[in-house]
């Protein structure tokens, strides 16, 4: 279902994406309206899937995932099968935290948490390395994390 979203819309929008647990109560303060039609805007949003669900935000640092590497993956081939097989088997990997297909110079883009470099290699040779269709990777580990944003911009929208 479409919907036209207005400036108020925008505004309970951001202030959902920065505090998820916020009340109605609190929420119809913050946006300046009363509690029954805010509320009603929240489930609109939600219906029209400008909402996709609540989650917390988890720190990686304290849950002993500090350490971020990007790896470049190439496939042999990009048929829909090997394509399919490739998606399917990444998916089940749990340190990969995203994976992109990119058009470009090589097919996906990986985002890795792991504990320390010992705990990638590991995962390099036993698991990505092995991975259906892989041609060839490059690794490439952060050495610092300047913006990670969880959520959009609210200046894009």
């Amino acid at each position: 279902m479409e919907i036209k979203i207005d400036s108020l819309d925008v505004k309970i929008l951001k202030a959902l994406q920065s505090e998820g647990r916020i009340s109605i109560t609190d929420l119809s303060q913050r946006v300046n309206l009363s509690k029954t039609p805010c509320a009603e805007r929240v489930r609109r949003l939600e219906r029209a899937g400008y909402i996709s669900g609540y989650c917390a935000a988890l720190d990686p640092i304290k849950l002993g995932l500090p350490y971020v590497v990007f790896v470049q993956v190439t496939l042999d081939q990009t048929r829909t099968d090997v394509l399919d097989a490739f998606n399917a088997a990444v998916a089940r990997i749990p340190e990969v935290e995203a994976c992109h297909m990119i058009a470009g110079g090589f097919d996906y883009l990986i985002k890795i948490r792991a504990r320390d470099m010992e705990h990638y290699r590991t995962l390099l040779g036993d698991r990505l390395g092995a991975l259906p269709g892989v041609r060839q990777t490059h690794t490439y580990p952060v050495m610092e994390t300047v913006i990670d944003s969880k959520g959009l911009n609210p200046l894009t929208f």
